[in-house]
């Protein structure tokens, strides 16, 4: 079974009306990346960040996955996938995708603020218990804060991602520009003469990509159309 790898980018959630961070009207405009999304921001009003991501988990569960999530999952049935995404939502978990690699944390959770990784001081919150009241502590007395990785801290995901890039039969991404690193380097990974399919209603600059097929679609029209020239 051949192995295909599903690079997502916030474009992927679009469509179940999750606004993405860097467009017209997306969320950076009301809240600053530096008060909400850093560890300094954190540092120095660790309740307006929680409150933040509060906000945006009453945004998630109220999402449901699209089409495109739905046919991710789908391949499956044919092909060993690994998914790795930027974004933080579920949503391809709910699609029914087995192996996701979230590189930038997942939205659903919390954890120690002393020991981000630590698994011990990690907990999944569930619908109807989604808010965290500012203050709330860690198994390990440091405040609980968002399993989100913040802007300058490192990417703990990158090894797995960058090794199931370099065993991708086909690569696929889907709804990311490819400005945003470390992610955008997992390209580099791929193996020279591997398949490169990129999903994106906007221009993208593929010259530098050999093998590579741009579909200018957005994330469900272009994944059925992905199926086809897979068929």
């Amino acid at each position: 079974m051949k192995n295909l790898v599903v690079l997502s980018g916030a474009g992927m959630s679009v469509e179940s009306g999750l606004s993405t961070f860097r467009d017209a009207g997306g969320l950076w405009e009301n809240y600053p990346v530096q008060d909400v999304a850093t560890h300094e921001g954190w540092e120095r009003n660790p309740t307006l960040v929680t409150n933040f991501y509060n906000m945006l988990r009453k945004k998630l569960v109220a999402a449901k996955p699209n089409k495109g999530h739905e046919l991710v999952a789908s391949l499956e049935e044919k092909y060993n996938v690994t998914v790795v995404t930027q974004n933080v939502d579920n949503l391809h978990e709910m699609a029914g995708s087995t192996k996701v690699v979230h590189l930038h944390g997942e939205l659903m959770k919390v954890c120690s603020s002393w020991n981000v990784d630590d698994p011990r001081y990690q907990v999944t919150l569930k619908e109807g218990n989604l808010e965290v009241e500012p203050g709330t502590k860690a198994g390990d007395g440091s405040l609980l804060r968002p399993f989100i990785v913040f802007f300058g801290e490192a990417v703990p995901n990158m090894e797995p991602a960058a090794k199931a890039a370099m065993d991708a039969d086909i690569f696929v991404i889907i709804g990311t520009s490819l400005n945003v690193y470390p992610a955008a380097g997992l390209v580099q990974y791929v193996k020279p003469g591997t398949p490169i399919y990129i999903i994106d209603p906007n221009p993208v600059s593929i010259s530098s990509y050999l093998n590579a097929t741009h579909i200018q679609k957005g994330a469900s029209d272009g994944m059925e159309e992905l199926l086809k020239q897979l068929a």
